[in-house]
């Protein structure tokens, strides 16, 4: 890190119910683990994830609307980070990929699928002959645009944690998070030619950006936790352990 890219600031912090909302977002995205309780007929190997808020499912509404509230929230946070904390171009850019991860994922819950390929056969031929909506064939544009945001994001803001020397959490985890969800991005491309284990790969993608998205919680805890240590004359994590 050059002296003159990091003059010993820190990033400031954010009140603490932006990082509650964070971590509200990151339970929120795992809405698919509630699949062996509420949809076992679909197919957790080889289904689209995206197949458990098809508008045709008994539970879709619950799947689609954790998509919902993670965007919203992430929404927030973005906005409140961009706020509240120092602004540096890679932080910046981190936080404003962020919020438009959070806008995607408003876009998965907006534009399902009309139903589930994977169980339903008539489903799998209408899909092959073009023959559905609109919001069935823009979904894997949502889908494909939340996982490329999420990357940029993860990936930005950790170049920012060891650029600026702030976040040691996602200085360290940010980037590797980001590498693995692009492996997986590019095995689901595999996944599709070969017809199988595409359920799996995409689940571990949505875990991946959960595991983001608590990475960003708790940098933003210890910060705040770290101002507070700070403000009662006590020495803080980082001073004791530098990185």
């Amino acid at each position: 890190m050059d002296a003159d890219e990091a003059d010993g600031a820190g990033p400031g912090t954010v009140p603490a119910w932006v990082i509650s909302l964070a971590v509200i977002a990151a339970v929120s995205y795992g809405t698919f683990l509630l699949e062996h309780a509420l949809s076992p007929e679909l197919d957790r190997v080889n289904g689209y994830v995206s197949e458990l808020s098809a508008s045709d499912q008994p539970y879709h509404l619950i799947y689609s609307g954790g998509d919902l509230v993670t965007g919203v929230l992430t929404i927030v946070v973005s906005l409140g980070s961009l706020r509240r904390l120092r602004r540096r171009p890679l932080a910046t850019t981190g936080w404003a990929f962020l919020g438009l991860f959070g806008v995607c994922a408003i876009g998965d819950a907006t534009f399902p699928l009309d139903c589930a390929p994977s169980l339903e056969t008539w489903c799998a031929l209408r899909e092959r002959s073009e023959n559905v909506s609109f919001s069935h064939e823009f979904h894997s544009v949502t889908s494909s645009a939340v996982i490329v945001c999420g990357v940029i994001a993860l990936f930005t803001l950790s170049m920012a944690a060891r650029r600026y020397g702030w976040w040691p959490a996602l200085a360290r985890w940010g980037w590797l998070l980001a590498l693995a969800e692009t492996v997986f991005a590019l095995s689901t491309l595999l996944a599709m030619y070969m017809g199988q284990w595409l359920g799996i790969i995409q689940r571990v993608q949505i875990t991946i950006l959960c595991l983001g998205l608590l990475t960003i919680a708790w940098s933003l805890h210890a910060d705040r936790r770290d101002a507070a240590r700070a403000a009662r004359g006590v020495p803080s994590a980082r001073e004791k352990t530098p990185l």
